[in-house]
C-alpha cells in the first residue's frame, strides 16, 4: 500500500518528466486564505442556499435588491483583505521552475496573481472581481471606481457611459464563458502530459469537462481535493491532504 510520501514522490516524478503541465484550481485552493468555498461542509452556498440564486444573471438583472445586496457583498468580500496561501505560492513556484505551463482558475479572487503567477500562464475562466463591466455597452473599469461610488452612498451604481447595469467582470450562472478564454483552457488541457485538478469539485461546467479532455489526450490526472469528485475513479492519483501542505511538499520534490 502506497503511503502519502510514496504518492507525492510518484507525482513529482511525473511532473519532472512532463513536457507540459496544466493545472485547474477551484474554490478549495483559497479556503486556507480565509475565503469560504461554495459546496463544502462550511461553504457559502451550503450555509445559505439562496446565495446560489443571487449568483444567477437573470435574478441579478431583474432585481434591484439583488444588485444592492451584491454591491454590499463586493465591498465586504474577503479577497480584498486576505493574501495568497501556501497553495497559491507553490503553484507560482512550479511555474518559476519552468514546469507549469498553464494555470486555469475558476476563482475570481486574484490570489494567484498576488502569489506571483504570471499573466501569460494564467487563465481566469470565470473572470475576476478586480474589474467591473457594464452589461449594456461593455464598458470595463477597475472595481475600485464603482466601490468608491458605493461608499459615497450609491447602492446600485449604474454605468456612467450609457446608464446600464454594472456587474463585477465575473461569470454568473446563466452567462456564457468568453469563447476565446474557454478555447485557450481547452487547448491547454488537451496538450498537457499531466493535469492537476486542485481544490475543485469538478461539478461546474464547462470547466468540469477539462479533465476529460486531458484524459482523452493521454495525460495523467492528479486530483488534490478535500472532498470526493466525479473524476476520482478515473484519476491516476487522488491526494486528500491539506492543499497548501500537499502542494508545498510536492513542488519541493520537483
Amino acid at each position: 500500500m502506497q503511503t502519502e510520501t510514496d504518492e507525492l514522490a510518484a507525482v513529482a516524478e511525473w511532473l519532472e518528466h512532463a513536457d507540459q503541465i496544466t493545472a485547474l484550481t477551484g474554490a478549495g485552493v483559497s479556503t486556507e486564505s480565509g475565503i469560504p468555498d461554495f459546496r463544502g461542509p462550511n461553504g457559502s452556498w451550503t450555509k445559505d442556499p439562496a446565495a446560489q440564486r443571487r449568483a444567477t444573471i437573470q435574478h441579478y438583472m431583474a432585481s434591484k435588491q439583488a444588485r444592492v445586496d451584491a454591491w454590499r457583498m463586493r465591498s465586504e468580500h474577503s479577497s480584498r483583505t486576505v493574501g495568497p496561501n501556501a497553495g497559491h505560492v507553490a503553484l507560482a513556484e512550479l511555474e518559476r521552475k519552468g514546469k507549469l505551463h498553464t494555470l486555469i482558475t475558476q476563482n475570481i479572487d486574484s490570489l494567484h496573481q498576488k502569489a506571483g503567477s504570471s499573466a501569460g500562464a494564467l487563465i481566469e475562466i470565470h473572470g475576476a472581481l478586480r474589474d467591473v463591466v457594464c452589461l449594456g455597452c461593455g464598458e470595463r473599469r477597475p472595481m475600485e471606481t464603482a466601490l468608491e461610488r458605493v461608499r459615497a452612498g450609491e447602492d446600485d451604481p449604474s454605468c456612467t457611459v450609457c446608464g446600464g447595469v454594472l456587474k463585477s467582470a465575473t461569470i454568473s450562472f446563466g452567462q456564457p464563458l468568453d469563447p476565446e478564454i474557454l478555447e485557450g483552457a481547452q487547448a491547454a488541457s488537451s496538450a498537457c502530459d499531466v493535469f492537476l485538478a486542485i481544490g475543485t469539485s469538478l461539478s461546474v461546467f464547462p470547466a468540469a469537462y477539462l479533465p476529460q479532455r486531458a484524459l482523452q489526450a493521454g495525460a495523467r490526472l492528479v486530483i488534490v481535493n478535500a472532498e470526493p469528485t466525479r473524476f476520482d475513479g478515473r484519476a491516476h492519483t487522488v491526494l486528500r491532504g491539506t492543499i497548501g501542505h500537499t502542494l508545498t511538499s510536492l513542488v519541493a520534490l520537483v
